[in-house]
């Protein structure tokens, strides 16, 4: 006898699918989206730094640092995206899954980092740094898929309820 789950059950493993899915889009528009405009002093132009450009800097200063910055902020999230949807359709294999919330915590990174550059920025009182809207919708997307890695975890039935 099949086991068919409870429709409030599919109808929200179907809502996180397609949240998950939409990260695919929300992702890239996060990584060009201004996360900060800084400046020396108020009456000159102040610069929009971006994830995209914050990198491709990084990459002419130190490839080291910006290579792993890429890891995490662009790779490590995408990947995590395609593991969960992978884990929704049933096709990740179950040890495969801790990989998941280890990803999640590690995307989480970028937002930590970047919070700890605007605090050290303003505590030094050098120039002007005002937060823009891509770090919002860069913190929505990352705390979206860890709020969705969470739920498709080992032990969470939410998973099993897409076919």
């Amino acid at each position: 006898m099949l086991h068919r789950p409870a429709p409030k059950r599919d109808f929200t493993a179907k809502i996180l699918r397609a949240l998950n899915l939409s990260l695919l889009i929300f992702f890239p528009l996060a990584w060009t989206a201004p996360l900060l405009r800084a400046g020396l002093l108020p009456l000159f132009g102040m610069t929009e730094i971006s994830v995209l450009s914050g990198i491709k800097s990084l990459w002419e200063t130190d490839i080291v640092l910006a290579s792993i910055v890429v890891f995490f902020a662009v790779f490590a999230p995408i990947i995590k995206v395609i593991a969960v949807e992978l884990t929704f359709s049933g096709y990740l294999p179950a040890k495969l899954k801790p990989a998941i919330f280890v990803l999640a915590r590690l995307a989480m990174a970028d937002i930590f980092l970047i919070a700890i550059y605007i605090t050290l920025a303003k505590g030094l009182r050098i120039g002007r740094l005002d937060v823009a809207w891509g770090l919002y919708l860069f913190t929505a997307c990352v705390l979206t898929a860890l709020v969705i890695s969470l739920c498709s975890r080992k032990g969470s039935t939410v998973a099993d309820g897409v076919e």
